[in-house]
Formats: C-alpha cells, sequence, structure tokens
C-alpha cells in the first residue's frame, strides 16, 4: 500500500513506520518543516493548509496527530493545545480527502482510552458509552474530526490504551525508578490500566490497515491488570522490589489534580471486542510476556 502518516516523528509514529516499511509498504510523512526528501510533505495543519495532492494515490491515511497528554501541567493554555494538536490536523486531512475525486480508502485516526473517562471496574468495550471529563471530550471530539472524512471512506479510530516501552511511552518516568528499585504503584493501585506493547500497537495498525474493520476499536492487550498488577510485573522482570507507593494526594499535588486524575488515577477496564472478534493476534498477550519484553 502507499500509506500517508501524520505524526510519524513521536515515540508510537517511528515504530509504526518502520513496521509499515517493513512490511512492503510505501510510507510518505507529513512534517511541519520543509521536505528534506521525496518520502516527506510539508503542511500547516494549525492554518489547515495541505496541498490535498500529497493524499492523491494513497491507499490509506494514518493520523497520529497529537502533543503529549502528560508531558505539562494542565492549565487552560495547555489543554487548549491538547484539543488543537489533535483536531485541526484531524480536520485538516479531512478536508483534503473530501477535495479529491478518489480519496484514499481507509483512514485510520488515533483515540485513547480516555474516552471513556473514570469507569472503575465496569468492563468498556467498544459499545460503551463516553465518559466525562477533559480526555473523554477530547477522544470524543477528535473521533467525531475524523468522521468528517468523505463518504466511502471506512475511518478507523483505534482507542489506544497504556502503551509499554523500553524507554519513554507511559513508564517513561517510572520504569527508571523500578530499575533503581525506587518505584512503585501509584495511588492505591486498584485503577485499571489498558496496556498493550508498543510492537502490538503497530501489529494492529497494520492489522486494521488489511481488514474491513471499521468505527471504534478498544487497542489494548487481552489481558487485563490493574497498576498494582502491572508495576509488580515490570519489578519482578527487573528483579527489583516496588514497594514504594506514591500516595494519590502526592500525584496531584506535583501533577495537578485534574492530570493526575485523569492519565494516572482513572480506571478503564477496556477489552479490545473488536480486534478478538477479528482474529488479531498479539505478540504480547500476557502480562508477564510485555514486562519480559520491556525488561529486555
Amino acid at each position: 500500500m502507499r500509506i500517508v502518516m501524520a505524526g510519524a516523528s513521536g515515540l508510537i509514529g517511528t515504530s509504526m513506520s518502520a513496521s509499515f516499511r517493513d512490511a512492503g509498504h510505501d510510507v510518505v510523512t507529513l512534517v511541519r518543516r520543509d521536505a528534506a526528501s521525496a518520502d516527506e510533505v510539508r503542511w500547516d495543519p494549525a492554518a489547515g493548509r495541505l496541498d490535498p495532492q500529497a493524499l492523491a494515490g494513497a491507499d490509506a491515511v494514518v493520523n497520529l496527530s497529537g502533543t503529549g497528554i502528560g508531558d505539562r501541567p494542565w492549565t487552560r493554555k495547555r489543554v487548549d493545545e491538547l484539543f488543537g494538536s489533535r483536531l485541526e490536523p484531524t480536520r485538516t486531512l479531512a478536508r483534503a480527502m473530501r477535495q479529491l475525486d478518489s480519496p484514499p480508502a481507509t483512514f485510520i485516526s488515533q483515540s485513547g482510552a480516555g474516552y471513556y473517562g473514570d469507569a472503575g471496574n465496569t468492563v468498556l468495550r467498544e459499545d460503551a458509552p463516553n465518559g466525562s471529563g477533559t480526555l473523554a471530550r477530547i477522544c470524543r471530539e477528535w473521533e467525531e474530526a475524523a468522521h468528517e472524512a468523505p463518504d466511502g471512506v471506512r475511518v478507523v479510530t483505534p482507542r489506544t490504551g497504556v502503551v509499554l516501552s523500553r524507554k519513554g511511552g507511559a513508564l517513561g518516568r517510572l520504569l527508571p525508578l523500578i530499575r533503581l528499585g525506587a518505584g512503585g504503584p501509584l495511588g492505591n493501585g486498584r485503577q485499571y490500566w489498558p496496556w498493550v506493547t508498543l510492537p502490538d500497537v503497530s501489529a494492529a495498525f497494520l492489522f486494521l490497515l488489511d481488514s474491513q474493520v471499521s468505527g471504534p476499536v478498544n487497542l489494548s492487550a487481552p489481558e487485563e491488570a490493574d497498576v498494582n498488577a502491572l508495576v509488580a510485573a515490570m519489578a519482578q522482570a527487573l528483579h527489583r522490589p516496588a514497594a514504594l507507593r506514591v500516595p494519590a494526594p502526592v500525584l496531584r499535588l506535583v501533577m495537578g489534580g485534574g492530570l493526575a486524575e485523569e492519565l494516572l488515577l482513572a480506571s478503564q477496564r477496556m477489552e479490545p471486542t473488536v480486534l478478538l472478534q477479528a482474529g488479531f493476534g498479539w505478540r504480547h498477550p500476557t502480562l508477564e510476556q510485555a514486562a519480559q519484553w520491556v525488561a529486555g
């Protein structure tokens, strides 16, 4: 396939674009600077500028655009940036597709597990309702923007969970502490995190490109885990203790209440029903396998 990617420079995008190329696909990346090679195209999503011809002849568009959710405190300005960095690129891509006589057949546009808000112990399948909070609203509007693509385009919105990586990602700050024996669960640790390893995210997108699946897709491993179990598995794989729990009030004080509550303390017991029914095979379906891979 010929695939046009937005947001290919981040942790997930770098891994995914390499996986696409390894699978034999032709990948063109959209960049916000001057193009440095033939497989790059410049665009300005903040201004809504993209030459529709950049998408002409493409079989699929993959959209991973968005600034980091937990990179900075959630000031009003930062929250506006979180919305804008997702909605503006998505709408720009959809608008460019609408200007083509033959738009790409598939549009896979990232969303997140935050769509469901804090759902406690409720099992969340793709038909579960939209939750409340900033992340839930971002994800809802993000998905709505993707569906502005023209009729006939298969739109897929993967609700990606906590991505486990050997560096960076959701464990980027916690993993070094665990390696030193100075890490531990966050809050009471009973909140569910819908985890998935970085290689399985790329594999799932590849699977979705070749499938007929459309609409929301819960992108997580089939084995559920709360934070206590996740941290314990990582510590065991690294042969380190993980007894230094970080209380919720400390997280709220250090990170700010909204960010701590929604990013670290919220519970999403997500089940990847669509992927299971479609026959997707995970490389790391269990927490033990994931922890061993992360430990390297």
